[in-house]
């Protein structure tokens, strides 16, 4: 199976040695995105709600650049610093998600990059 490296200049660079998406066949694995802001380098950290609408955002480009799109999202992982942010963030990603429902897992973690307060990853088919 090839595997494809995905990159776009409309998402922010990694940071590490990883790349922003991967696909393996039909199969785009995203990786996680914080709320950078890829025209300026710098953290979103206005509210937790533009913080998880940077995040879609930034995944959003990362999947269109691959050909695919946030319809064809088959799972995604949500790593938030408090769970009592759960309801905030569900609502905007409830904007993002209106009638497709991935499959979902999020997780309450001690610490993310950057010290932001959400990162969203997600598994997309492309066709």
């Amino acid at each position: 199976m090839e595997l494809k490296i995905i990159h776009t200049d409309k998402a922010p660079a990694a940071v590490g040695p990883y790349s922003q998406a991967v696909r393996a066949g039909n199969m785009l694995f995203v990786s996680g995105q914080i709320p950078a802001n890829p025209a300026t380098g710098e953290l979103v950290t206005s509210s937790i709600e533009d913080e998880t609408k940077q995040c879609l955002e930034n995944a959003i480009a990362i999947l269109t650049e691959a050909g695919t799109s946030l319809e064809k999202v088959v799972k995604a992982t949500v790593f938030i610093k408090d769970m009592n942010m759960f309801g905030r963030i569900n609502e905007v990603y409830a904007q993002y998600f209106k009638n497709h429902k991935p499959a979902r897992a999020c997780v309450e973690v001690a610490r993310l990059p950057k010290d932001v307060n959400v990162e969203i990853e997600m598994i997309a088919v492309v066709e």
